[in-house]
């Protein structure tokens, strides 16, 4: 069902879109190419240990939702209609704008660029799987990590005793190792603050 708020707005805003599952590259694309709009997608690139090996995988920042410009009154069914966009976020009959500053902010974080490089990273007390080496398949927990040898020790389950042991970090991969558990998620409906990343934000 499409919104139908009339709201007056004197001047581009930013706002904020939620999109379908796994779709904030096709919605952020649609909307620069068929709306012309301004549209920031801040996204991760991580280098990650996984069953198959290490790979590079690219993550957004706030997995299902972009921001956009526009005049709202002006672009809202259009926005809505687009392919990728699941809806635009409200709180009641109120569409919050994102002020200018906390994207700008959000920006420098990314240096002026969509993706930034980061570590994917290992801490004590992290539950990992082991996925390669003699302990191939064993669920472990993370009791030290040594950056400067590349190694993590472990605490494995060996015939019901817990045993540590000492493996290469990318031969291990993070149970809990979601874009979520890097940063802020960033709102809830019933949340009027917002924490991202770092930056204490209202919406106005």
């Amino acid at each position: 069902m499409l919104l139908n708020f009339k709201m007056k707005i004197e001047s581009p805003a930013w706002y904020c879109a939620r999109t379908k599952p796994k779709h904030e590259h096709i919605a952020a694309a649609n909307l620069r190419k068929n709306l012309n709009l301004e549209v920031f997608h801040p996204r991760l690139r991580i280098e990650r240990a996984t069953r198959r090996g290490v790979v590079r995988v690219s993550e957004p920042l706030f997995p299902c939702y972009i921001f956009f410009r526009c005049l709202i009154d002006e672009k809202l069914g259009e926005i809505q209609r687009t392919s990728g966009v699941s809806t635009v976020i409200h709180f009641a009959h109120k569409i919050p704008k994102i002020a200018d500053a906390i994207i700008e902010e959000l920006k420098e974080c990314f240096e002026g660029e969509e993706t930034m490089n980061v570590e994917d990273r290992l801490s004590p007390g992290d539950e990992v799987v082991v996925v390669d080496g003699a302990f191939r398949g064993m669920s472990a927990f993370v009791l030290r990590v040594m950056p400067a040898r590349k190694r993590v020790q472990v605490l494995l389950d060996v015939l019901g005793r817990p045993t540590p042991a000492e493996v290469d970090e990318d031969s291990v991969v993070n149970e809990a190792n979601t874009v979520a558990t890097l940063v802020p998620i960033l709102a809830a409906p019933a949340s009027k603050n917002l924490a991202v990343v770092g930056v204490n934000c209202s919406w106005s």
